[in-house]
């Protein structure tokens, strides 16, 4: 798997400007990785999207996190303060709140998640070398 930092091209430049950066990553690690950070002391995670296939969980991490991201297995999309917004409604089409604003915290904190991330892969890899 390969990391990858981007500029996401369907962010409109007329959003405003408190953004977010999202970490994305498969469903599979992702859900691991909230349910390792939501047993984790005070409330780790922040808001977290999910694609409607299911493929996909995007984490909302502060802005300009996309520069220093390198975690093989999931890409940083960076939005430059035009992208990921605290609204009601998903910043990007085709996408739902796993957890929405106002039941999570503004943002994931990159460390925490770059470490549940971590653990959520190797109870993966575990789990699928018993089969």
């Amino acid at each position: 798997m390969e990391t990858s930092r981007i500029n996401d091209p369907r962010t409109p430049p007329g959003a405003p400007a408190a953004g977010c950066d999202v970490v994305t990553v498969p469903a599979r690690q992702g859900l691991e990785a909230v349910d390792i950070l939501r047993r984790g002391p005070g409330d780790a995670v922040g808001p977290v999207l999910h694609d409607d296939g299911g493929d996909t969980l995007g984490f909302l991490v502060p802005p300009g996190t996309a520069a220093a991201w390198d975690l093989p297995g999931s890409t940083c999309t960076e939005t430059d303060g035009r992208g990921a917004t605290l609204a009601p409604e998903p910043p990007v089409a085709g996408s739902d709140w796993l957890l929405p604003p106002g039941e999570a915290d503004l943002a994931t904190d990159p460390a925490v998640l770059r470490e549940a991330l971590g653990e959520a892969a190797r109870m993966i890899e575990a789990a699928d070398s018993c089969r």
